[in-house]
């Protein structure tokens, strides 16, 4: 073998031992950035925990207090329901008892306000579901 030959093949092992060297050393330090990427993993976990907590404690409340709406709505409803069911009970007595165009322009003036009413918590119910609605 010549001496250049001698040399180049120096070189080239020289080279591949240079190569390893720095591919052992990718390797630890990779090894190292996956444990320090799970430290912050597991910080982050624990951190987060009790805002998600709290957010679901905050959707319990929420779900609680719609449900407490939904059954003032309806105990509201009951009541117009009443008291249209009297009124027109006592629009039907005046109309039997002669002609009373003033109450009978109360009563059309008091079923006026009732539509009027029942209409605007219609309009609400509908604004509240639609909102039900965005805050899943």
């Amino acid at each position: 073998m010549s001496r250049s030959a001698e040399l180049f093949l120096g070189v080239i092992a020289a080279a591949t031992l240079a190569m390893a060297i720095v591919q052992v050393g990718v390797i630890v330090v990779a090894g190292l950035l996956a444990r320090r990427m799970i430290r912050l993993v597991d910080q982050v976990e624990r951190d987060l925990r009790p805002l998600i907590e709290n957010v679901n404690a905050i959707g319990r409340d929420a779900a609680r207090a719609a449900s407490l709406a939904a059954a003032q709505v309806d105990r509201v409803d009951r009541l117009i329901t009443d008291l249209v069911g009297r009124v027109e009970q006592t629009v039907a007595s005046l109309q039997g008892a002669g002609p009373a165009r003033k109450g009978r322009a109360m009563v059309a003036a008091l079923r006026a306000a009732v539509g009027a009413l029942r209409a605007a918590r219609r309009a609400r119910r509908r604004r509240a579901d639609d909102e039900d609605a965005l805050f899943i």
